[in-house]
């Protein structure tokens, strides 16, 4: 599976989401920029992009993932 499928996958399916992925193969960063996902609970977070990936998962495409969530204004003001 390729980042940028993994970009679009959550990002079509999450509405204020966005995505920036790191990785090839089948390991993944994902930071995930979104103010609804930074209100969750962070398991509740993990949770709801899990329930995206699980099937590639499953089957082999992805063998691992690490999350970040950022809000949208904790994004805007890294450094």
């Amino acid at each position: 599976m390729q980042s940028n499928e993994v970009k679009a996958l959550i990002e079509s399916s999450l509405e204020d989401a966005r995505v920036e992925v790191e990785g090839e193969g089948c390991n993944f960063q994902l930071n995930v920029i979104s103010d609804t996902l930074a209100a969750l609970s962070p398991v509740k977070r993990q949770q709801q992009i899990y329930s995206l990936l699980n099937e590639y998962i499953a089957d082999g495409r992805i063998h691992a993932v690490t999350m970040k969530f950022y809000t949208q204004e904790a994004w805007a003001s890294r450094a």
